[in-house]
């Protein structure tokens, strides 16, 4: 009996280290790739935050290179920008971001932008997936791990008078978000083949809907698209919960007291500042097709300015793990 709970107990020892072997989380530089919301990085310097104070002694290395506009589908409506320039394509830089950033890690949220805002269209939702299935080969194939976020919630109840019925020209289709869940619903189905998808659209319409049932004209997106700050704590959240893995209870703990401002603000004013111009830097010398976005400074300058906040944001983020541990979070 004695050997039997032995053997079994050290099977559960191993089946747990190789779990953590297998973490997102012991990936020490990751890359954050998607459209404007992701380049509007709030989710992205929330999950930063996480890191930086659960996991003081660890050196992550996080970068956004969102990127407004894009779509990893390569498609772009007629007049797309009032003509003034097509939606960029993932693809075209792509193999270039992977090849300079080297990541561990890649964090993709696409969608939103490629179903060019019309009804569901069967070429376009298979230009989706092809687009999908080359950016996980590319990342897989430099030994490199991806994590796909389905896309957030499209919302047309604040911008009725710029939506139509049928996705008229010039009109955005009212009913867009139904085209999103089938785009998020393939994406969810992929887990079956061992893909990791975190499935934001869902838990953002649910909520949408049950605060909408309490307050009517509730939103999450003024313009319907591009959801507020406090949004994106729902995408961070279901992130952190998703690779949390069996320490889902002690992540979103601290999840919740990272929302607090009083608790974190200092710090995540810091974190943002190191993530904007690391972006801008990154974005700008890696080169993209988007006009009209900052430059930035020099990616070595950039660099060496964010080496430097990196050392206060580490000596905070200790004095908040300290605190928070202390409490038994």
């Amino acid at each position: 009996m004695r050997s039997r709970l032995l053997l079994l107990s050290t099977v559960l020892i191993c089946i747990r280290i190789v779990a953590a072997e297998n973490s997102p989380l012991e990936a020490n530089r990751i890359l954050f790739l998607g459209d404007s919301i992701t380049h509007a990085g709030y989710y992205v310097d929330q999950f930063a935050t996480y890191l930086a104070v659960r996991y003081p002694d660890r050196k992550f290395e996080v970068l956004n290179l969102g990127l407004p506009s894009e779509t990893v589908s390569g498609l772009s409506e007629p007049g797309h920008a009032d003509g003034k320039f097509p939606r960029p394509d993932l693809h075209e830089r792509l193999d270039r971001v992977l090849a300079r950033v080297k990541p561990e890690l890649v964090i993709a949220c696409y969608g939103m932008n490629d179903g060019i805002y019309q009804p569901f269209d069967e070429e376009r939702f298979a230009k989706f997936r092809e687009g999908i299935e080359r950016l996980r080969a590319r990342v897989t194939a430099m030994d490199a791990r991806i994590i796909h976020l389905t896309p957030p919630a499209f919302d047309s109840e604040p911008i009725k008078d710029r939506t139509d019925p049928a996705g008229a020209p010039g009109k955005q289709f009212t009913r867009y978000d139904d085209v999103l869940a089938r785009y998020s619903e393939w994406l969810v189905s992929r887990r079956a083949e061992g893909w990791h998808v975190v499935d934001l659209h869902t838990t953002m319409r649910r909520i949408l809907d049950a605060r909408r049932s309490a307050e009517p004209g509730f939103t999450f997106a003024k313009d319907g698209v591009h959801p507020t700050e406090a949004a994106h704590w729902i995408f961070s959240m279901e992130l952190v919960g998703e690779i949390a893995g069996d320490d889902r209870a002690a992540a979103m703990a601290w999840m919740n007291k990272l929302r607090d401002p009083a608790v974190s603000a200092e710090l995540m004013k810091l974190v943002r500042e190191r993530g904007r111009f690391l972006t801008d830097a990154w974005l700008n010398d890696i080169g993209h097709k988007r006009p009209g976005m900052a430059k930035g400074l020099p990616l070595d300058e950039a660099r060496t300015k964010a080496a430097e906040l990196s050392e206060e944001i580490r000596k905070k983020a200790a004095i908040i793990s300290a605190a928070g541990e202390s409490q038994r979070l």
